[in-house]
């Protein structure tokens, strides 16, 4: 395959996902990418390529131009491959898409990581799920988004970035103009966290898609973007389906939700399928012709 790849100008979407592929697999993949120029879309997912064969990967992209998607979720990379992936992107311009999901690059790896986002120009979507973030690594690629210009999609679902990373990604999002979409899903946020989130979105005008279930920022936490949203005329998806939430914060963000004119998929918890809930449900149908899925 590989000895294909160098010659071949014509494949542009290879997917090479559950494939056993290696350390000794991913260093002649490597090999054929310095080559290939048509390549656009690479999924080795899956593949135990470990911290070798990572960096084998990333060092080849120090010389590609064309490759814009790379998926490498599930594939033990580290806190060295993350470091080596740094070096990669201070230089590549050309990837667009990166998904490391489920590799453990820790807060070392994302700190190595977030060096490479202050100067990178071509990253857009980054998908960091399940990957040991803490509020360390969190707090590092704040400090990243207050400079970077091209990434609209950052993923942090199942990591533990706490209030202090929170609050850190929200100072950040103060001054960034590109992000869009972030993804904050089972972090251990709590009510802190989410008043620091409610007090950005008041004035930040790019953020389109919030997605925050599965952490614990009870009423409080609900009650303060409540009246975020009732400024915000910018977001479109918020997701906080979350148990810590009652009765009381679920009807403030029905009521702020009514006012909104741009919500149009909303998600905050199950209490919404009671009887009441369902008649408080029908009434932004009927105020918001916008809403198109609920």
């Amino acid at each position: 395959m590989s000895e294909a790849l160098k010659i071949n100008s014509a494949l542009t979407t290879l997917d090479l996902e559950n494939n056993s592929i290696g350390e000794k697999g991913a260093k002649a993949l490597a090999e054929a990418l310095r080559i290939n120029s048509t390549l656009t879309t690479l999924d080795l997912g899956f593949n135990s390529l470990g911290d070798k064969g990572a960096r084998a990967i990333f060092k080849a992209l120090e010389n590609n131009s064309s490759l814009t998607r790379l998926d490498l979720n599930d594939n033990l990379i580290g806190r060295k491959g993350a470091q080596a992936l740094s070096e990669a992107l201070k230089i590549n311009s050309a990837l667009t898409n990166l998904n490391l999901h489920g590799n453990p690059i820790g807060d070392k790896g994302v700190q190595a990581l977030s060096m490479a986002l202050r100067v990178n120009k071509g990253l857009s979507i980054l998908n960091l799920w399940a990957t040991s973030i803490g509020e360390l690594g969190a707090q590092e690629l704040a400090k990243a988004l207050e400079s970077n210009e091209s990434l609209t999609s950052l993923d942090l679902w199942s990591n533990s970035i706490g209030d202090t990373g929170a609050e850190a990604l929200s100072d950040a999002l103060k001054t960034n103009s590109t992000l869009a979409t972030l993804v904050l899903t089972k972090n251990s946020i709590r009510w802190n966290g989410a008043l620091a989130l409610a007090k950005v979105l008041k004035s930040n005008q790019t953020l389109t898609m919030l997605r925050m279930g599965s952490n614990s920022i009870g009423d409080l936490g609900a009650e303060a973007l409540s009246d975020a949203l009732r400024s915000n005329d910018t977001l479109t998806t918020l997701h906080l389906w979350d148990e810590s939430i009652g009765e009381g914060g679920v009807q403030a963000l029905r009521e702020a939700h009514k006012t909104n004119a741009t919500l149009d998929d909303v998600d905050w918890n199950d209490r919404l399928s009671t009887e009441d809930g369902a008649r408080e449900l029908s009434r932004p149908l009927r105020i918001s012709p916008s809403l198109n899925t609920l």
